[in-house]
């Protein structure tokens, strides 16, 4: 039996980043890994998933720049612009995470780890096994795409994994499920030119996202030429050599739509069934996650659980907010997870991002909500950028102004949201973002002229 000090299950951005800050806090870190190095997000997620988005938009840009004054023209290498994703994005960053690894000291086994005990596991790699005990483990498996009886994988029937690394461009997709995996890769095949058809069971593409927000993301997919259909449910697929028929029922109706290829983006299963979680007297919910407290403990004091496979939004950041905590109450510091505002992003057209409370939320919790909006369509930045779809939303106390949550959608949010999220959490009022300075003209001035309008005295509206 190998002894080892903290175990780490999984490389992703829960766990690679709990590796380091475990390494950091003196502890001898082992990480056991059965793919690559980054997990999901880096590898086969959000980030592979963004670099596209980014190479569609630019697509886009080019035949569009003629409202700019520019004659722009050019054609798609659909093979080039896989091959800079994975050389330029996917593996860059992934040595990156590998020398911070090496840098910090962290040792790395390749194999598929399972508990044989509660403070043993087996990794196997190749054919071979090998045991080991540990002081303390960290569950940081993630979580995969769920496949659906509706829809089985197949040669022509993928997952987000699939699509994303494509090598020829489909001229035709069906995409099922519009939550923000099946919206992102939408919009980004629809830019290069794909004829999409997405179809949602829910009234609402992004079902997870207020209407407000959706609405404008569901107005740009259909400028694209997508075709959505929500209050739609697939009931059966059958593929063909080259194409695949897809059967689904709306209303009272029983259609068909053909495509050369299905996306099936319905959501995400934790990867906790091939752990034998029970030899170290673990259980999980009817979900398939591991009860955790403050700590990300388990019922197993020497083992701690982080990410998609504990309850919570499934987000990158999450997990690895989850795995500083546990590294320093691994090191025996007084640390718990505790945090007002969890914001999430969707990066279609127009950016989606939320943070906080939404005035439903706030109120049932017994504040005294109200929610201001300040349009994009006022905002210099965004006029000047040809991007005035959207808006910033703050939701405050109406007796304390104390701000408790926010809604943006537009050009930036992704990032602008990060402004709002720690006013959130170090209790700042609307007055003290008003009289905060902005630099002009950006797109983040919405935050102050909102802050404004909540106060009763703006400016620019």
């Amino acid at each position: 039996m190998n002894p080892l000090d903290t175990v780490i299950i999984g490389s992703g951005p829960g766990g690679y980043v709990a590796a380091i800050r475990a390494a950091q806090l003196g502890q001898q870190v082992t990480i056991i890994e059965r793919n690559v190095i980054g997990g999901t997000c880096l590898n086969v997620g959000c980030v592979p998933s963004k670099a596209l988005l980014q190479a569609g938009h630019t697509y886009l840009s080019l035949k569009h720049a003629s409202k700019y004054g520019i004659t722009a023209t050019g054609t798609l290498d659909f093979t080039q612009t896989q091959t800079w994703k994975n050389t330029q994005v996917v593996e860059k960053l992934r040595m990156g995470v590998t020398q911070l690894l090496k840098k910090n000291k962290v040792t790395v086994l390749k194999g598929e780890a399972r508990f044989s005990g509660k403070n043993t596991l087996s990794v196997t790699s190749d054919g071979k096994s090998e045991d080991y005990s540990f002081k303390n483990c960290i569950i940081a498996t993630g979580s995969r795409p769920i496949e659906i009886k509706a829809a089985p994988f197949g040669p022509r029937i993928v997952d987000s994994t699939g699509i994303l690394n494509t090598s020829t461009l489909p001229e035709s997709l069906v995409v099922i499920g519009a939550g923000y995996i099946g919206s992102e890769l939408a919009e980004a095949m629809a830019s290069f030119g794909t004829k999409v058809t997405v179809i949602e069971a829910t009234p609402s593409i992004l079902p997870g996202f207020n209407t407000k927000l959706s609405d404008l993301v569901k107005r740009n997919l259909t400028k694209l030429g997508v075709t959505l259909l929500t209050d739609a449910k697939v009931t059966a697929t059958q593929e063909h050599a080259d194409k695949v028929t897809v059967t689904y029922v709306k209303g009272d109706t029983t259609q068909t739509v053909d495509a050369e290829l299905v996306l099936v983006s319905v959501g995400r299963r934790p990867n906790t069934d091939n752990l034998n979680l029970a030899a170290a007297g673990l259980a999980t919910d009817p979900k398939g996650l591991i009860p955790v407290n403050a700590q990300s403990r388990t019922n197993n004091p020497q083992i701690y659980a982080i990410g998609d496979v504990v309850a919570g939004l499934a987000l990158a950041h999450k997990a690895s907010y989850e795995a500083k905590i546990v590294a320093e109450a691994i090191a025996g510091h007084h640390v718990a997870v505790d945090y007002k505002a969890m914001p999430a992003v969707c990066y279609t057209t127009p950016e989606i991002a939320t943070t906080g409370k939404t005035v439903e939320e706030a109120t049932a919790a017994g504040f005294s909500a109200k929610a201001t909006d300040f349009p994009l369509a006022a905002n210099s930045r965004a006029i000047a950028a040809g991007k005035t779809d959207g808006f910033v939303r703050i939701v405050h106390d109406e007796q304390s102004k104390v701000i408790l949550g926010a809604q943006i959608a537009g050009e930036s949010a992704s990032e602008i949201i990060s402004t709002l999220t720690v006013a959130i959490e170090t209790g700042l009022t609307l007055e003290d973002i008003a009289l905060t300075i902005f630099p002009h003209p950006t797109v983040a001035e919405a935050i102050m002229d909102n802050t404004e309008v909540g106060l009763g005295f703006p400016i620019h509206v």
